[in-house]
Protein backbone atom coordinates (compact mmCIF):
# COMPACT_ATOMS: atom_id res chain seq x y z
CA UNK A 1 0.00 0.00 0.00
CA UNK A 2 1.24 3.49 -0.88
CA UNK A 3 1.52 6.07 1.86
CA UNK A 4 -1.18 8.69 1.16
CA UNK A 5 1.14 11.53 2.17
CA UNK A 6 4.69 12.49 2.99
CA UNK A 7 6.15 15.02 5.43
CA UNK A 8 8.83 17.49 4.37
CA UNK A 9 10.46 20.56 5.87
CA UNK A 10 8.92 23.81 4.64
CA UNK A 11 11.03 26.00 2.39
CA UNK A 12 10.49 29.73 2.60
CA UNK A 13 9.80 31.87 0.69
CA UNK A 14 8.60 29.13 -1.71
CA UNK A 15 6.01 27.78 0.77
CA UNK A 16 4.75 31.17 1.98
CA UNK A 17 1.52 30.92 -0.05
CA UNK A 18 0.83 27.51 1.51
CA UNK A 19 1.40 28.92 4.98
CA UNK A 20 -1.01 31.76 4.29
CA UNK A 21 -3.65 29.32 3.02
CA UNK A 22 -3.20 27.11 6.10
CA UNK A 23 -3.53 30.11 8.43
CA UNK A 24 -6.73 31.18 6.67
CA UNK A 25 -8.02 27.60 6.79
CA UNK A 26 -7.40 27.34 10.51
CA UNK A 27 -9.08 30.69 11.11
CA UNK A 28 -12.16 29.50 9.19
CA UNK A 29 -12.20 26.16 11.03
CA UNK A 30 -11.74 27.69 14.47
CA UNK A 31 -14.43 30.29 13.74
CA UNK A 32 -16.94 27.42 13.81
CA UNK A 33 -16.13 26.89 17.51
CA UNK A 34 -14.81 30.32 18.55
CA UNK A 35 -16.49 33.35 16.99
CA UNK A 36 -13.69 35.77 17.90
CA UNK A 37 -11.52 34.48 15.03
CA UNK A 38 -10.74 37.04 12.33
CA UNK A 39 -11.75 36.10 8.79
CA UNK A 40 -10.57 39.25 6.99
CA UNK A 41 -8.22 39.35 4.01
CA UNK A 42 -5.13 40.46 5.98
CA UNK A 43 -5.13 38.12 8.98
CA UNK A 44 -2.96 35.43 7.36
CA UNK A 45 -0.25 37.86 6.24
CA UNK A 46 -0.24 39.56 9.64
CA UNK A 47 -0.01 36.24 11.46
CA UNK A 48 2.73 34.96 9.15
CA UNK A 49 4.73 38.16 9.75
CA UNK A 50 4.42 37.51 13.50
CA UNK A 51 5.65 33.94 12.95
CA UNK A 52 8.64 35.21 10.96
CA UNK A 53 9.58 37.58 13.79
CA UNK A 54 9.29 34.65 16.21
CA UNK A 55 11.42 32.45 13.91
CA UNK A 56 14.17 35.08 13.93
CA UNK A 57 14.38 34.85 17.73
CA UNK A 58 13.81 31.16 18.48
CA UNK A 59 14.87 27.77 17.12
CA UNK A 60 11.95 26.34 15.17
CA UNK A 61 10.86 23.96 12.43
CA UNK A 62 8.01 24.03 9.93
CA UNK A 63 6.74 20.85 8.28
CA UNK A 64 4.38 20.36 5.33
CA UNK A 65 2.26 17.27 4.67
CA UNK A 66 1.87 16.50 0.96
CA UNK A 67 -0.15 14.05 -1.10
CA UNK A 68 1.72 11.87 -3.63
CA UNK A 69 0.69 14.31 -6.39
CA UNK A 70 2.33 17.18 -4.47
CA UNK A 71 -0.90 18.73 -3.19
CA UNK A 72 -0.38 20.38 0.20
CA UNK A 73 -2.43 18.74 2.95
CA UNK A 74 -1.39 20.68 6.04
CA UNK A 75 1.40 22.01 8.17
CA UNK A 76 2.89 22.09 11.65
CA UNK A 77 5.09 24.72 13.29
CA UNK A 78 7.16 23.97 16.37
CA UNK A 79 9.08 26.68 18.25
CA UNK A 80 11.39 26.43 21.22
CA UNK A 81 10.09 28.30 24.25
CA UNK A 82 11.30 28.99 27.78
CA UNK A 83 8.71 28.56 30.54
CA UNK A 84 8.52 30.98 33.43
CA UNK A 85 10.95 30.76 36.32
CA UNK A 86 8.34 29.17 38.60
CA UNK A 87 8.58 25.94 36.51
CA UNK A 88 11.32 23.53 37.62
CA UNK A 89 14.41 23.94 35.49
CA UNK A 90 14.17 20.43 33.97
CA UNK A 91 10.74 21.29 32.49
CA UNK A 92 11.42 24.92 31.59
CA UNK A 93 12.69 24.43 28.04
CA UNK A 94 9.79 23.31 25.85
CA UNK A 95 8.90 22.76 22.22
CA UNK A 96 5.61 24.51 21.55
CA UNK A 97 3.57 23.07 18.71
CA UNK A 98 2.32 26.48 17.66
CA UNK A 99 0.48 25.65 14.43
CA UNK A 100 -1.18 22.44 13.29
CA UNK A 101 -3.67 22.44 10.46
CA UNK A 102 -4.94 19.96 7.88
CA UNK A 103 -7.25 20.56 4.94
CA UNK A 104 -10.58 18.76 5.32
CA UNK A 105 -9.64 15.96 2.89
CA UNK A 106 -6.53 15.12 4.93
CA UNK A 107 -8.26 14.69 8.27
CA UNK A 108 -8.40 11.14 9.58
CA UNK A 109 -5.63 9.68 7.36
CA UNK A 110 -2.81 10.05 9.90
CA UNK A 111 -1.21 13.19 8.46
CA UNK A 112 -1.78 15.14 11.67
CA UNK A 113 -0.15 12.41 13.74
CA UNK A 114 2.77 12.37 11.29
CA UNK A 115 3.17 16.14 11.54
CA UNK A 116 3.12 15.93 15.35
CA UNK A 117 5.70 13.13 15.18
CA UNK A 118 7.96 15.28 12.97
CA UNK A 119 7.74 18.06 15.56
CA UNK A 120 8.50 15.61 18.37
CA UNK A 121 11.50 14.27 16.42
CA UNK A 122 12.74 17.84 15.95
CA UNK A 123 12.38 18.49 19.70
CA UNK A 124 14.24 15.29 20.60
CA UNK A 125 17.03 16.16 18.15
CA UNK A 126 17.35 19.53 19.92
CA UNK A 127 17.32 17.83 23.35
CA UNK A 128 14.08 19.58 24.33
CA UNK A 129 12.41 17.38 26.96
CA UNK A 130 8.82 18.68 26.94
CA UNK A 131 6.28 19.50 24.24
CA UNK A 132 3.25 21.75 24.65
CA UNK A 133 0.25 22.40 22.39
CA UNK A 134 -2.81 24.57 22.80
CA UNK A 135 -6.35 23.96 21.64
CA UNK A 136 -9.46 26.12 21.48
CA UNK A 137 -11.87 24.85 24.14
CA UNK A 138 -14.65 24.13 21.63
CA UNK A 139 -12.39 22.03 19.41
CA UNK A 140 -13.08 18.79 21.25
CA UNK A 141 -12.00 16.60 18.32
CA UNK A 142 -8.50 18.10 18.31
CA UNK A 143 -8.35 17.93 22.11
CA UNK A 144 -9.19 14.21 21.97
CA UNK A 145 -6.60 13.62 19.23
CA UNK A 146 -3.89 15.39 21.25
CA UNK A 147 -4.73 13.36 24.33
CA UNK A 148 -4.58 10.15 22.27
CA UNK A 149 -1.13 11.28 21.10
CA UNK A 150 0.05 11.42 24.72
CA UNK A 151 -0.59 15.05 25.64
CA UNK A 152 -2.25 15.70 29.00
CA UNK A 153 -4.12 18.79 30.15
CA UNK A 154 -1.65 21.24 31.68
CA UNK A 155 -3.40 24.60 32.07
CA UNK A 156 -6.82 26.06 31.36
CA UNK A 157 -7.35 29.69 30.33
CA UNK A 158 -10.68 31.13 31.37
CA UNK A 159 -12.38 34.16 29.84
CA UNK A 160 -15.07 36.56 30.98
CA UNK A 161 -16.46 39.29 28.75
CA UNK A 162 -17.13 42.53 30.63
Amino acid sequence: MTTPFSIRPAEFPRDRSLALAFIDGLQEFEYTVEKNRRLDATVAAEHFAMLERDFAKHPHAVFIAEAPDGAALGWAVVVEREMDVYVVEADRRVAYLQELYLVEAARGIGAGRALMAACEDWARAHKIPVMHIGVVAGNTRAHDIYKAAGFVDYAVDLRKYL
